[in-house]
C-alpha cells in the first residue's frame, strides 16, 4: 500500500493507494508521502475540491468492502455536488431498511471523494465518521452551497 497526505481545512488526509486506485482516505495523523501518480492526481484533486475550484472527483477507486457497502458507495458517489440525499432515500433504492444504509455510509473507505457527508437523516443530519465528526459534515456541505439545508 502506498499513501500521501494534503492538508486541508478539515486536517491532514491521508490517501492510501493499493498501487492503481484509491483504497482509502483517513484522517490518521500518517505522513505519506509516496510518490505514485494516483496519489499525485487525487491530492491534486483534492487540493482543488477544497479551493473551490472542482465539485467532483475523476479518479480510479477500489471500494474494498463487502457488496452491500460497494453498492451504497456507488449511489453515494451518484449524488451531484451540493445535493443531498436521505439515509431513507438509499434505502429505497437499494430494498433494505435505512439504518443498515446509515451505517454503510459510516464504513465509508473513501469519505469526501465518496461524499458520504451528503447523506443525511430524515429530520437530522445523521452522522459523520470523519474527523471532527458532524461539525466536518456541516463545514463539507456548506462548501458545496448546502447550507440551507442546516438553517
Amino acid at each position: 500500500m502506498y499513501s500521501a497526505t494534503l492538508p486541508t481545512p478539515v486536517g491532514p488526509l491521508t490517501v492510501t493507494s493499493n498501487g492503481t486506485a484509491i483504497t482509502r482516505v483517513t484522517w490518521d495523523g500518517s505522513e505519506g508521502h509516496d510518490d505514485r501518480p494516483e496519489l499525485a492526481e487525487a491530492l491534486s484533486q483534492l487540493d482543488a475540491y477544497f479551493a473551490g475550484t472542482r465539485k467532483d472527483f475523476d479518479l480510479p477507486l477500489a471500494v474494498e468492502a463487502p457488496d452491500f457497502q460497494v453498492s451504497v458507495c456507488e449511489v453515494m458517489q451518484s449524488i451531484p455536488f451540493g445535493e443531498t440525499l436521505t439515509y431513507g432515500d438509499i434505502a429505497k433504492r437499494l430494498g433494505v431498511p435505512a439504518q443498515t444504509v446509515g451505517q454503510a455510509c459510516g464504513g465509508n473507505p473513501i469519505p469526501v471523494i465518496i461524499p458520504c457527508h451528503r447523506v443525511l437523516g430524515a429530520t437530522t443530519l445523521g452522522g459523520y465518521s470523519g474527523e471532527g465528526g458532524v461539525e466536518t459534515k456541516v463545514w463539507l456541505l456548506r462548501r458545496e452551497g448546502a447550507a440551507g439545508l442546516l438553517i
